[in-house]
């Protein structure tokens, strides 16, 4: 299985960061194949046929198990990660990805971006979202045990999804 993590925020090695890759740990039990840190793109991001930006839309499309994550930024994911996610094509950009949406924030007043937000974008784009999205308080983006809930809840659930790709040699 192909674990990816895609972070935008704009502060480069981030507490997003963080959180996403060590959702994807938790998760897998191995550390992610493939990490975009979505600012490193930069300007790239603005307009179409950047070779950075088209390897790193290759690597999440090609990859099994996707975790998008974005800090709460106006009750919303960031813009950055908007502009990664308009370089894919609309309805099979992320077709055969199961896609984890993660979001951190100050407190508990936007629990439900991650699904009512991005969710929403990432099915549109072609991918399999099959368990509720994870949101974290930011002082928490570090600890596994704000993520256990959520992973003993879904883990064996977006772990098949995830799965049935690579069983099915679609890979």
């Amino acid at each position: 299985m192909i674990v990816s993590v895609v972070a935008g925020n704009p502060k480069p090695a981030s507490r997003t960061l963080t959180a996403a890759s060590l959702l994807a740990s938790t998760l897998t039990g191995k550390e992610p194949d493939h990490v975009v840190d979505v600012v490193d793109l930069g300007a790239g991001l603005l307009g179409w046929g950047d070779s950075a930006v088209a390897a790193a839309v290759e690597t999440v499309a090609g990859s099994d198990l996707v975790v998008f994550a974005s800090p709460t930024f106006k009750a919303t994911y960031t813009g950055l990660l908007k502009l990664f996610l308009d370089q894919f094509s609309t309805s099979d950009g992320l077709q055969d990805v199961t896609a984890i949406p993660l979001m951190l924030g100050a407190g508990p007043a936007h629990y439900m971006a991650p699904d009512l937000l991005l969710k929403p974008v990432l099915v549109e784009l072609g991918a399999t979202v099959p368990a509720a999205g994870l949101y974290v308080v930011d002082k928490l983006y570090d600890d596994t045990e704000a993520f256990q809930p959520w992973v003993d809840r879904w883990g064996s659930i977006v772990l098949a999804s995830a799965n049935a790709t690579v069983s099915a040699g679609d890979r």
